[in-house]
């Protein structure tokens, strides 16, 4: 069974950090490109940041850039989302997908479209 299994959200204070993981089953994740999306009470679903597994290159939304971190660690067949300096507006379901964007649009779009969405994990930020 292919699937994108997300872990490591919690509750955290403002200014705290989490790594999320996004571990595959049933299939060798360096096949794909992997993109992290959010979706916060009452709001649309958003990509949040992506990566290649072509040249390792990746896309940051413009609310996370410079505090997340996406990367993979192929032999784990895993792919994180280092979150630092975490605010309240990060609060969250977190989910991975096979995917990559370059713009928030397109982020978007993807988001609206994909049907195969995993549990997530909730992130809280909360003092």
């Amino acid at each position: 069974q292919v699937q994108l299994v997300e872990s490591g959200g919690g509750l955290v204070q403002p200014g705290g950090s989490l790594r999320l993981s996004c571990a595959a089953s049933g299939f060798t994740l360096d096949d794909y490109p992997i993109g992290w999306f959010r979706q916060a009470p009452g709001k649309e679903r958003e990509g949040v940041s992506c990566i290649s597994n072509r040249d390792g290159s990746t896309y940051y939304a413009d609310s996370v850039k410079g505090r997340f971190t996406i990367s993979r660690d192929n032999a784990k067949n895993t792919v994180y989302l280092q979150m630092n300096s975490l605010n309240p507006e990060d609060t969250a379901i977190y989910y991975c997908a096979p995917a990559f964007f370059t713009t928030a649009q397109e982020g978007a779009r993807f988001a609206k479209d994909y049907g195969d969405w995993g549990q997530g994990t909730q992130v809280t930020v909360s003092s």
